[in-house]
């Protein structure tokens, strides 16, 4: 059998996406939760005359923090489900090269995920454009209506798609290592929102600053803040960096186990 090329090996993935059950509801579902609780906290919280210290880009951008465990749910699927049917002896059958494979995969999943995050991070500015004032997040109050035009907003919004993009990658990568789904998305879901938890359990300040600048979703969503950037563990872009790592380490540890365990 002749050896795909990395562009056919792309149009078979792409296919295997649209054709896996549940992708349109789960990119539904990403979409709709994130920009759902977006509208929900721009709604619930309230800035009164005398100020309230609070970052309106970030806190329309909230639900990508559970938006985030659709996009994990979604990413664990698309290798660990082939393993679960079988289906993963086919497709090294076709493209024998696993590092080819598993780049295939990471494209396809990655350029439908940052579609996603794109809709789900506009509807979430958006509604908190609409909502915010409402809540007295006014422009006498020191907060200008959220505008993609300000660069600040701009780059809480891009860096949120980014964020997105490479909670996926994290998942996919963590899925190709383990093979089990629920494994998969226990070990994804214990690193973003229990990491946090332990470090607020650290006592010591030098550690518990530390655990905020290496955790993937704290360091992660640093790139959201808006305000007071000075006090935060990590700065925006080198927060994401930090997350772009941790999706790196496990898309190289997955390719590594990939590559020398039988399928």
């Amino acid at each position: 059998m002749k050896e795909m090329s990395m562009t056919a090996a792309v149009h078979a993935e792409w296919t295997k996406l649209r054709t896996l059950p549940g992708t349109a509801w789960l990119l539904l579902a990403a979409v709709a939760l994130t920009a759902g609780l977006g509208a929900a906290v721009s709604a619930a919280v309230s800035c009164p005359s005398a100020g309230c210290g609070q970052d309106a880009a970030r806190l329309s951008l909230t639900g990508i923090q559970f938006g985030q465990a659709v996009v994990a749910v979604l990413a664990v699927l698309v290798i660990s489900g082939e393993y679960s049917t079988g289906m993963i002896r086919t497709s090294l059958t076709a493209v024998p090269r696993r590092t080819v494979l598993l780049a295939a995969k990471a494209a396809v999943l990655t350029a439908a995920v940052l579609a996603t995050a794109t809709v789900a991070v506009l509807d979430s500015v958006l509604a908190g454009r609409l909502i915010l004032p409402g809540s007295g997040f006014t422009a006498a109050h020191g907060y200008p209506p959220l505008s993609l035009a300000d660069g600040p907003t701009l780059r809480a919004a891009a860096g949120s798609v980014l964020y997105l993009a490479l909670i996926a990658l994290l998942s996919l990568g963590v899925a190709t290592a383990v093979r089990d789904s629920a494994a998969a998305v226990a070990i994804v879901l214990a690193l973003l929102y229990l990491f946090p938890v332990v470090s607020q359990v650290v006592t010591d300040p030098h550690w518990h600053r530390h655990l905020q600048q290496i955790a993937p979703m704290t360091a992660g969503l640093a790139v959201q803040t808006t305000t007071g950037l000075r006090g935060l563990p990590i700065g925006p872009w080198a927060g994401l960096g930090v997350l772009a790592a941790w999706a790196a380490g496990a898309l190289l540890l997955g390719g590594t186990l990939l590559r020398a365990r039988d399928a």
